[in-house]
């Protein structure tokens, strides 16, 4: 089991893997809230919700490079692959996966970002148990995880930063909230984080 990630927490990919890791994996999992109710039948309680992983690619400079979502699968040079979306959050587990083989990521990318938007757009508070995680792509041994089970009138988060540092990749827990049904409309606020 991983570390829960708190806000602004910074940690070592390797040491949290135990070794040098190559490939990591950004799970997210969410169940809609149950209708229950007189006043849930009212006031649209319910109902699918669609939340969406994503991860953008940044350079040196903050310019963002490319970004992996359900529009497009993979990333321009194959390194980053998103297993597809999910648009109810059926299902048992990670309801959604971008997989990052980190040794084939191009050298000008110094940053990933990865990201959660509710496309169908209640907020969070309407979402049971939200969360998202990375993994060991080696074995699927939990690194780290971030409950979204916050509740709000926000329908995004920024997750995480995964980077460069000194030959090695760390991971920079942002845990932002945020309004945008999709990953650009959360540009402005994840361009200080560069």
């Amino acid at each position: 089991m991983g570390i829960s990630l708190q806000k602004g927490q910074k940690i070592s990919l390797d040491k949290e893997a135990g070794s040098s890791l190559t490939r990591i994996v950004m799970g997210l999992g969410w169940d809609s809230v149950k209708k229950g109710g007189l006043l849930g039948g009212l006031f649209g309680g319910g109902g699918d919700i669609d939340l969406d992983a994503s991860c953008l690619l940044f350079d040196e400079s903050g310019n963002l490079v490319d970004t992996v979502w359900f529009r497009q699968l993979r990333s321009q040079d194959g390194s980053i692959e998103h297993t597809g979306d999910n648009r109810t959050g059926e299902g048992e587990g990670d309801d959604e996966q971008i997989r990052v083989n980190l040794a084939a990521v191009p050298a000008n990318i110094k940053s990933l970002v990865f990201t959660v938007n509710n496309f169908t757009g209640q907020d969070f508070s309407q979402v049971a148990n939200a969360f998202c995680r990375i993994l060991n792509g080696a074995n699927n041994s939990e690194i780290a995880r971030y409950d979204l089970s916050c509740q709000g009138s926000h329908n995004a988060m920024i997750m995480a930063k995964v980077y460069r540092h000194s030959g090695e990749w760390k991971m920079h827990a942002i845990g932002e909230v945020g309004q945008g049904r999709v990953a650009s409309e959360l540009l402005p606020q994840i361009t200080p984080h560069l």
